[in-house]
């Protein structure tokens, strides 16, 4: 039987579509593993770095209980005075108290934090335990920082933390400076607080700006910072305490994290403090996984090195933002060969062009569930999460092989069947419709799974797209595909359209959305007596 020329076209279509998925696969991986170019940084060195000991399996400041021991800090102080040469803490007890002994060992100096909160007992003891570390080991400490953010969290007001600030400045040497350390922007709100401090202390950290700000527009929004808090405070030294870049998580607007955004930031903030010669730290030495839990993924990476302590690019020379990134294409051909395995039954498809589409099929799912597994690597906090993540990716991978099938055999010519749909369809509209949800109103730390859902998206477009039977939706259906794309437009509009994820995760919606009104179309105005099905999810 012959082919009309709408078919022929369609079919046209989905060779290209599979092509076009196959080859920005292939694309993606390539493109993450080229060396980039990048200015060298001045020197290795680096003035002070943030220090935090929590990053093993399961370990968090915020564990009462949680105990760093002196040999721990020890060999973390050794390590890192070949690169530093000072450290900054946060807090005192759980074993941070032994730091500046530890760091005259290693002729470090120490930034040493006292933390503040809502608790008047716990800051208290804070406050003791600081300025009796301070006291024994005056000559290595570079100032103390009592309170950290916490007008940010909005636990303490102006007022209280200032007179944290005089208590701490009555009990220690004038040679000891005393500060207060939080977002540029608080300080400007409560200049009141200049009066209690030796010198001022500001958090700079353009990715986590109201208005973010991307890599290469970065230095200057510092360099432009720091000028105007310093016209805010004359006669005051100004001190950058936090600054850095993330190497994972999800996007802000047009600033993106990952390996090569990190060590560009870093290289070229180096560059630029060495010019002016001002006092910084840099947030942080090593990667602290707990911070998953309050800030998402990209939380859990500001650090300089990974939680195992090594170093995730060098201060020269261009830079990889994944080694290992020939992986993908192996994931691709994996895919392939499983996907064609699963044809291995269809008997009646003619010459090799089935197995074609399976193979581009497949090849483009491996390595989107090979993209999906990278994020799960930095994102996946616990053994709960993982599950969930590899449950979906099994699913998604058994929706992908049941359309691939189905698309295979309308490509190579096999007899017709009914195409996919029906309660699984609705189950994907279902999951996009609630992750559309999450992200709407509680999106700032949400990852976007575009590994994940672009099987089932792209698969049942293309199965749609191959589909000439009339079938009616399902109410529900219409429902949901009615909520994903809007859901979708909405994450892209709180990014200002700026966010390329945003955009891809829209795209995604509507792949899985626009075909089910178009069935309901073609099924609601079909001429009298050609039939109609009902589509359900039953």
């Amino acid at each position: 039987m012959s082919l009309s020329p709408s078919s022929r076209g369609r079919r046209l279509v989905a060779w290209l579509a599979l092509a076009l998925l196959a080859l920005a696969g292939a694309a993606w991986w390539w493109a993450i593993g080229r060396p980039v170019e990048l200015p060298d940084a001045p020197s290795a060195r680096i003035a002070c770095v943030s220090y935090a000991p929590f990053r093993g399996p399961g370990e968090t400041p915020l564990d009462p209980h949680a105990f760093v021991s002196p040999e721990r800090i020890d060999a973390d102080l050794r390590a890192l005075s070949a690169r530093f040469d000072c450290v900054r803490t946060y807090s005192q007890g759980q074993g941070l108290s032994a730091v500046p002994g530890i760091a005259a060992r290693y002729r470090m100096k120490v930034l040493m934090g006292i933390w503040l909160g809502r608790d008047p007992r716990a800051n208290a003891e804070q406050v003791a335990l600081g300025i009796a570390a301070a006291r024994a080991h005056p000559q290595v400490l570079r100032g103390v920082i009592v309170g950290n953010e916490v007008l940010l969290r909005g636990e303490l007001s102006s007022a209280q933390i200032a007179g944290y600030l005089r208590q701490v400045r009555a009990a220690l040497p004038a040679s000891i400076p005393v500060s207060y350390a939080d977002v540029w922007e608080y300080w400007l709100r409560h200049p009141e607080l200049a009066g209690a401090v030796d010198f001022v202390t500001i958090h700079i950290l353009p990715y986590w700006e109201d208005q973010p700000v991307p890599p290469e527009r970065a230095i200057q929004h510092v360099e432009d910072v720091y000028a105007k808090v310093e016209r805010a405070f004359p006669g005051k030294r100004v001190m950058i305490g936090e600054t850095g870049w993330p190497s994972e998580g999800r996007p802000r607007r047009e600033a993106s994290a990952s390996v090569v955004d990190e060590a560009r930031y870093l290289r070229e903030f180096l560059r630029y403090a060495a010019s002016v010669h001002m006092p910084y730290n840099v947030i942080e030495a090593f990667d602290q996984p707990w911070k998953r839990a309050q800030e998402g993924t990209v939380g859990g990476y500001w650090g300089i090195f990974d939680a195992q302590a090594r170093p995730k690019f060098a201060m020269q020379g261009p830079v990889v933002e994944v080694q290992r990134w020939w992986l993908g294409w192996l994931a691709g051909a994996v895919g392939a060969a499983l996907f064609v395995l699963s044809g291995l039954r269809r008997r009646r498809w003619r010459r090799g062009r089935g197995w074609l589409a399976l193979g581009l099929a497949g090849f483009a799912s491996g390595c989107a569930l090979a993209w999906q597994a990278r994020q799960m690597s930095y994102a996946c906090r616990d053994a709960w999460e993982w599950t969930v993540s590899v449950v979906a990716c099994v699913a998604a991978l058994f929706t992908a092989l049941r359309l691939a099938g189905w698309l295979a055999g309308r490509l190579a010519g096999a007899p017709y069947k009914p195409a996919p749909a029906g309660r699984l369809r609705f189950a994907w509209l279902f999951v996009l419709a609630l992750y559309g949800l999450l992200l709407v109103f509680d999106g700032r730390y949400r990852d976007f799974p575009l590994g994940l859902f672009e099987l089932p998206c792209a698969g049942y477009a293309l199965t749609a797209w191959l589909d000439e039977r009339r079938r009616m939706p399902a109410r529900e259906a219409l429902f949901l595909a009615a909520w994903v794309p809007v859901l979708a437009a909405v994450a892209v509009a709180l990014e200002l359209g700026e966010n390329l994820s945003t955009w891809l995760w829209f795209a995604l919606n509507l792949l899985i959305a626009v075909p089910v009104f178009a069935a309901w179309r073609r099924a609601r105005f079909a001429p009298v007596g050609t039939g109609t099905m009902l589509d359900g999810i039953h």
